[in-house]
């Protein structure tokens, strides 16, 4: 009984051990670097929103975004005007820089606020540019094809740090769905 009770937890050991093997792929050895490119916004909103990730391990990276306006009338978000993001993502899977992640974030960004005073007399209105800045934190994920294209869906929200008692919205939001390439 005590042989087969061995032999149980050699077996169980044995296979404990397997499952901490690291996937790795060839196309993944001198990658570090990442372009992409927002197709959500492109198409729903006509921002552009470019993005650069540095691969700093098979778990983290560093990256920055930018992101601006292609109309100055823009019916879906007529909010935000120009916002520089720099984040750091942290990967949660067995493959190189892919696969579920988190991401804290700062965005720095203009926005127009949006005034009405209304009296007996006169009802006036006003638009204001405002800057602020953001920390937040966004989810997602991350596919990577054998020639190195990226896929990536994520989603998150930040809180803006000043200008908070006028704040038309008190949040700034972080949504997409970008395609890019490894190198």
């Amino acid at each position: 009984m005590k042989k087969i009770i061995h032999i149980l937890l050699l077996c169980f050991c044995l296979e404990s051990f397997s499952q901490e093997t690291q996937i790795e792929f060839p196309q993944d050895i001198d990658k570090k670097h990442e372009l992409s490119m927002n197709a959500l916004t492109l198409i729903i909103s006509e921002w552009i929103d470019i993005s650069y990730e540095y691969l700093i391990s098979k778990e983290s990276s560093l990256g920055v975004d930018l992101q601006f306006g292609l109309e100055e009338n823009r019916d879906f978000d007529t909010y935000r005007i120009f916002s520089i993001t720099p984040n750091y993502r942290r990967y949660f899977s067995n493959t190189y820089a892919r696969g579920f992640f988190l991401e804290i974030f700062g965005m720095l960004h203009s926005y127009k606020d949006f005034y009405n005073y209304y009296d007996y007399y006169d009802d006036t209105s006003s638009i204001t540019t405002e800057t602020d800045f953001s920390l937040g934190i966004s989810v997602g994920g991350k596919w990577v094809t054998k020639n190195g294209f990226t896929a990536e869906v994520f989603g998150g929200v930040g809180r803006n740090l000043f200008n908070n008692e006028n704040d038309l919205i008190p949040v700034a939001g972080r949504i997409g769905v970008s395609l890019g390439y490894r190198f």
